[in-house]
């Protein structure tokens, strides 16, 4: 048997497949020649030259690499568009012995991060942050980024960006490198091998600079974006080759790695029984006992529900939020508490969407509703993903012709009709949301007709889209009131 060598295989930081489609799971969702692919297996290929698989953390945020989760085999933490910096602080500072790195593109980091890079690296945060810079919004549809070059055209900046309008691009390398605290910070690019090689070395040298708990580490990787920029992948990376260091020159900004001192552990935190304490809470905390989820009571037995935690879920463009609103704005009508939570899915077009409602008599903790015991379910995938967190004895309504069957539960009350095909039928696919809340109503009686007539009006200002959503409140009522009456 021939003897050999392996010379080069797939870090073991990454997974050995990648679940987030069913089909194509030996691969990565970037468009062909993207630079996100090639930063990702440096930065494993570091990962594992150093032996910090089981203490890294990647923190990444809304853009191109929201899926970088399906791919490294690390603590993942996906934050808000902008946040990757304040939540990569917290987790360091709560974890000191972990890695955390924190991965950005230039419209997250320079634009509606640009507080929070500069305040955790002036505040040296001993942290790395992997800064992908392509001058473009490249998952948003390719607006004008706070990095874009002077004269370069974007639908934001049809005409070209000029200094007198859209100001001069933006140096984060040079602008951070201004600052004290930074220990290290380099420009490096993906414009050929001989660049990707030291792209690599820049990035291992970063993380490198955490695990020897040296301070904050940046390093900013100019890279192609071929489908934004309408070039073929050659043309791309020679566009990062021969143009991009011209507004972005390459290098070294900061290097300190020699003389920085190793930051000081954080002091330990106090004892969990001791925050009261500290807080002052201790008397309120001996008298007032934590409440328990109350079940939502039927409309059946005549009392009125006390506690409505209710989820509201589906894809974005089915009126999810809209549902929401009407169902907080009925109920400040009918003189509850009220909380309306909107939460988005990452992704550019056909993204997950929901939303947390509360109803109560009683002042409202917290607006997060994690054990709902109302579900709304406008898709499969979001039934899958909440039917297990609901309250057992609460509501579950689904838009679908039946629940499927390893969706059951024995311990809650299921509704499931095809409210998209109901709402299609009174000519407006788009007021299934409308015809679902007609049988939360039914099912439920939390609220009258009059109380969500009143709140219809108030936020739908079209009369022909309000005669649409008060006949599928009724067609929703009747189609309940049937399945009711069929199971009883």
């Amino acid at each position: 048997m021939p003897s050999y060598a392996v010379t080069h295989e797939k870090a073991k930081s990454f997974y050995p497949i990648y679940e987030r489609k069913a089909e194509l799971q030996h691969q990565t969702h970037y468009c062909p020649g993207c630079g996100h692919g090639v930063v990702h297996k440096l930065i494993a290929r570091a990962i594992d030259e150093l032996g910090i698989q089981d203490r890294t953390i990647l923190i990444s945020p809304v853009g191109c690499s929201v899926f970088a989760y399906y791919y490294f085999d690390v603590g993942n933490i996906q934050v808000a568009h902008g946040r990757a910096p304040a939540v990569a602080t917290a987790v360091k500072r709560s974890c000191p012995e972990s890695i955390v790195l924190d991965y950005q593109g230039d419209g997250d980091l320079a634009a509606i991060g640009c507080a929070e890079i500069v305040h955790a690296a002036n505040r040296g945060e001993p942290i790395t942050v992997i800064f992908v810079n392509n001058a473009i919004y490249g998952m948003t549809g390719g607006q004008m980024a706070p990095t874009t070059p002077l004269g370069v055209k974007s639908t934001t900046s049809p005409f070209g960006r000029n200094q007198w309008n859209e100001g001069f691009p933006m140096h984060v390398s040079e602008l951070l490198a201004s600052l004290e605290a930074p220990v290290y910070i380099e420009r490096v690019a993906l414009g050929n091998n001989k660049q990707v090689m030291n792209a690599g070395r820049a990035l291992r040298r970063a993380i490198e600079n955490q695990v020897r708990g040296i301070g904050f580490s940046l390093v900013e990787v100019l890279s192609p974006c071929p489908t934004i920029w309408k070039l073929d992948p050659l043309d791309a990376q020679r566009r990062v080759l021969e143009e991009m260091p011209k507004t972005f020159p390459l290098g070294v900004f900061r290097d300190r790695t020699k003389d920085a001192p190793v930051r000081p552990a954080p002091p330990a935190p106090p004892a969990l029984e001791e925050i009261p304490t500290i807080l002052g809470l201790t008397e309120i905390a001996d008298k007032t006992p934590a409440p328990s989820p109350q079940p939502l009571a039927p409309a059946s037995n005549g009392r009125e529900a006390t506690d409505a935690r209710l989820k509201i879920a589906g894809f974005g463009g089915q009126g999810v939020l809209l549902l929401g609103e009407v169902l907080a704005e009925a109920g400040l009508t009918a003189g509850l508490e009220v909380s309306w939570l909107p939460s988005y899915g990452p992704e550019m077009r056909s993204g997950t969407s929901n939303c947390h409602v509360r109803l109560s008599t009683k002042p409202i903790d917290s607006p997060l509703v994690s054990v709902p015991n109302v579900l709304l379910a406008l898709n499969e995938p979001s039934l899958r993903k909440f039917i297990g967190t609901v309250q057992p004895g609460g509501w579950v309504i689904y838009n679908g012709t039946a629940m499927p069957d390893d969706c059951t539960r024995a311990d809650v009350r299921t509704i499931a009709l095809p409210f998209t095909r109901l709402g299609d039928e009174l000519g407006a696919a788009k007021a299934a949301n409308i015809v679902m809340l007609g049988a939360l109503l039914e099912a439920t009686g939390m609220l009258s007709e009059e109380q969500v007539t009143t709140a219809l009006h108030k936020l739908v200002k079209s009369p022909r889209w309000i005669e649409i959503d008060l006949a599928a409140m009724a067609r929703g009522r009747e189609e309940a009131r049937k399945e009711i009456h069929h199971e009883n």
